[in-house]
C-alpha cells in the first residue's frame, strides 16, 4: 500500500467551549465557571464539567485568553534562598516533582510554567511577561516577592512568606510533620533522637523549631547537628560527627531533614560499625523511589511535592484570574499539604539490617 505524500492530512478540529458546553448539557458560562474556579456552582457541576471536557480533549485556547484577557498565560516560578545556585534544586527529588506537577497543572489550565533564577545578568523579570509567580521556600520579608507585588505580579509561595504579604501560599503542618516522624522513632524504641539539618532557609528554621518543641513536650535532650546546604561533603561530615560522639551522647535514632541525609547516615553508620536499625535508626525527609532501593530501605517522610506544586498553581490561577483580588490588597488563602510517613526497615528493630 502507498501513501500520497502530496495530500496533506487534515488536523482534528480543535474542541471548543461550546462542544463542551453541548456535550455536557450547560451553558457556556458555566462550563467557563466549572473550568476556571468560578462562580457558585454545585460541586457535582463542576466534576461533571470536567469530566466531559478532559473527555473530549478540551484545552483553553492560550492566542484567544490572550486577545481577550491581555495576559500572556506564562507563569514564573523560582526559588529565592539558592539565588547563588539558582537551579541547585534542581537536584533534589521533591523540587523536581513539585516543577513537574506544577507544569502539568498550569497546562491543564491553559498556561505556561517558565522555571527563572533569582539573579542573572539579563534582566528576565522584566523581559518575560508574567501573569503571576510561584516563589518556593522564601526567605523572611523576602525583596524578590516586594519587587514582583510592586510591579503588580501576584505571587503565591511554596512555604510559609514569613513577613511577606502575598496572594496565598502552600504549605505543610511543620509541627504536625515532626511529631509524626519523631512519635515513630521514639515507639521504635529510640531514647536519644538527633536531627541533622541544613543551615538555611525558613523551612529548615521552622522545623528545627518544631524539633525542639517536641523534645520539651517529652523531656529529651535536643540534639542538633547542622550543615551549610549545597557544599560538598558537609553533610556525610554532620552525620559522622553525630556518629563520633561518645556512647552515653551518641543518638540511637536520627531524623534527616533534607534529602541525602539517608544515604549519609547510612554510610556514616556502616564506616563506623553501627547496625541500621539495630543499634541505630534512621528516617529522613524525601522521596519514596530513591530511598525504597537503600540498604536497609529508608524510613521517610514525604512533603507530597506533586500536591504541593498542583496547589500552588490552582491559587495562582485563581488569583490571575479574579480582577478584584490581583488590584486589591492580598488576602492570603493557606492550603496545608498533608504529609505522608512509610515505614521501612531503617526503623523496624529485630528486622533485617545491615
Amino acid at each position: 500500500m502507498t501513501v500520497d505524500q502530496g495530500v496533506p492530512r487534515r488536523r482534528p478540529a480543535r474542541v471548543g467551549i461550546r462542544d463542551v458546553a453541548a456535550a455536557a448539557g450547560v451553558s457556556i458560562t458555566t462550563v467557563s465557571d466549572a473550568l476556571n474556579g468560578k462562580g457558585r456552582l454545585p460541586e457535582s457541576t463542576r466534576l461533571h464539567v470536567r469530566e466531559i471536557a478532559d473527555r473530549l480533549g478540551y484545552r483553553p485556547s492560550a492566542a484567544a485568553r490572550t486577545l481577550r484577557t491581555g495576559r500572556s498565560g506564562l507563569i514564573g516560578l523560582t526559588t529565592t534562598n539558592h539565588a547563588a545556585e539558582p537551579f541547585a534544586l534542581s537536584e533534589y527529588g521533591w523540587f523536581t516533582e513539585l516543577v513537574r506537577a506544577a507544569t502539568g497543572a498550569a497546562l491543564d489550565r491553559g498556561y505556561a510554567l517558565v522555571v527563572l533564577p533569582t539573579s542573572s545578568r539579563h534582566d528576565v523579570w522584566s523581559n518575560v511577561a508574567l501573569d503571576g509567580t510561584i516563589v518556593v521556600d522564601p526567605a523572611d520579608d523576602d525583596p524578590m516577592v516586594r519587587e514582583l507585588l510592586r510591579r503588580g505580579v501576584p505571587v503565591v509561595t511554596g512555604g510559609h512568606p514569613g513577613a511577606s504579604v502575598v496572594h496565598g501560599w502552600v504549605d505543610i503542618d511543620h509541627a504536625l510533620a515532626m511529631d509524626t516522624v519523631l512519635d515513630h522513632l521514639a515507639e521504635a524504641g529510640g531514647r536519644r533522637i538527633a536531627l541533622l539539618a541544613a543551615e538555611d532557609g525558613r523551612y529548615a528554621r521552622r522545623c528545627v523549631e518544631a524539633y525542639r518543641d517536641w523534645c520539651a513536650a517529652h523531656g529529651a535532650v535536643p540534639l542538633v547537628e547542622t550543615y551549610p546546604l549545597g557544599r560538598s561533603g558537609a553533610a556525610s561530615a554532620a552525620a559522622g560527627r553525630l556518629l563520633d560522639r561518645t556512647q552515653d551522647d551518641r543518638p540511637d535514632a536520627v531524623y534527616g531533614l533534607h534529602e541525602g541525609c539517608g544515604p549519609e547516615l547510612l554510610a556514616a553508620a556502616r564506616t563506623r560499625g553501627l547496625r541500621v536499625p539495630d543499634d541505630l535508626l534512621v528516617a529522613c525527609c524525601g522521596e519514596d523511589a530513591p530511598h525504597a532501593s537503600a540498604e536497609p530501605p529508608l524510613t521517610t517522610l514525604s512533603l507530597q511535592p506533586r500536591i504541593t506544586g498542583t496547589s500552588a498553581v490552582e491559587l495562582l490561577v485563581g488569583v490571575i484570574e479574579d480582577h478584584a483580588a490581583r488590584t486589591g490588597r492580598p488576602s492570603p488563602t493557606r492550603h496545608t499539604v498533608p504529609i505522608r510517613l512509610t515505614v521501612r526497615a531503617s526503623t523496624r528493630r529485630g528486622g533485617t539490617g545491615f
